[in-house]
């Protein structure tokens, strides 16, 4: 397996926006959170909001896609806080992750363990609006949220483990807009899953340099040289899976055309990708906020039609 030098990349807490405006104390809880990098709640939002869209109720059930938004930034927060707690040593030795709240003093571990709990506070309020069904599915989730933190030292391929995380809202939207199960909603979830893995594994090429001093195992490492072949790969099984769930909400060969502007933007970052490039690797990475966008749309035309 192959390692690569990485050029530097742009720190992970960077006191910037309305965030760098709070106080000193406040901002440090702001920055654990990551309110200040919106794009991880973002990614975690779309593939619910994709389930709501393709059961045709994205209009109905518009109130359903706020709490969903609602539940992505609070549960996005409360995974950034657990995830540094048990990181913490870790991240003191990373370029990227030094100046995080914790390993910098901003915010002592006691200090995260409560905020950890009102984030968790605010995402029971939004568990609170769910019917039985889909609550059940959404607190099925905490196991895998849990143990998230630990696969990066007993696997490569933590982003896998991330995206069956990350992708959980499909199957807690898709439960609960369509009252029910299918091949439509498994199909979207193992797509979503797939697309994690290959934005996540972008995400990775950031710290490889790092990781491979600390001893930290990743999917950018475990592919080496083969990255953009394996992001590439990744990608394909996703827009494949995501083919199959329109197709079973609508047979129609117009249904899946409807796939075809997100297909492109995912090709446009294999094609434009440059694994040693650290910022570009950013960049690339944080364009999935436009990549999921692309996908909400696909399942509102096909849900809708």
């Amino acid at each position: 397996m192959s390692e690569r030098t990485v050029t530097p990349t742009t720190p992970d807490s960077q006191h910037r926006g309305l965030v760098a405006r709070l106080p000193r104390p406040l901002r440090g809880f702001a920055l654990l959170a990551r309110f200040d990098r919106p794009i991880g709640w973002w990614l975690l939002f779309w593939p619910g909001a994709w389930a709501v869209a393709l059961a045709g109720q994205a209009v109905a059930r518009w109130d359903l896609i706020g709490w969903l938004l609602l539940g992505s930034v609070a549960m996005r927060g409360a995974g950034c806080v657990y995830n540094d707690i048990v990181d913490r040593d870790l991240d003191s030795r990373v370029a990227r992750t030094a100046a995080r709240p914790i390993p910098s003093g901003l915010v002592s571990v006691r200090a995260a363990w409560a905020w950890l709990g009102v984030l968790s506070l605010v995402g029971l309020v939004v568990l609170l609006q769910l019917r039985p069904p889909a609550a059940l599915v959404a607190v099925a989730s905490l196991a895998l949220v849990a143990l998230y933190p630990f696969m990066k030292r007993i696997t490569w391929w933590p982003q896998a483990w991330l995206g069956l995380v990350f992708s959980w809202g499909a199957l807690v939207g898709w439960v609960e807009a369509a009252d029910g199960f299918g091949l439509a909603a498994a199909a979207l979830y193992v797509g979503s899953v797939a697309w994690v893995i290959g934005y996540d594994t972008i995400y990775a090429l950031q710290d490889v340099d790092d990781d491979v001093l600390i001893g930290v195992r990743s999917s950018a490492r475990a592919l080496g040289g083969r990255v953009r072949g394996g992001v590439a790969a990744f990608y394909a099984v996703a827009v494949a899976a995501w083919g199959v769930a329109l197709w079973r909400v609508r047979p129609d060969p117009l249904a899946l055309a409807a796939l075809l502007p997100v297909a492109a933007h995912l090709g446009w970052q294999v094609g434009t990708l440059r694994p040693i490039d650290g910022r570009n690797a950013l960049d690339r990475f944080r364009s999935n906020r436009t990549a999921g966008l692309l996908m909400f749309l696909a399942c509102l035309v096909v849900g809708t039609a």
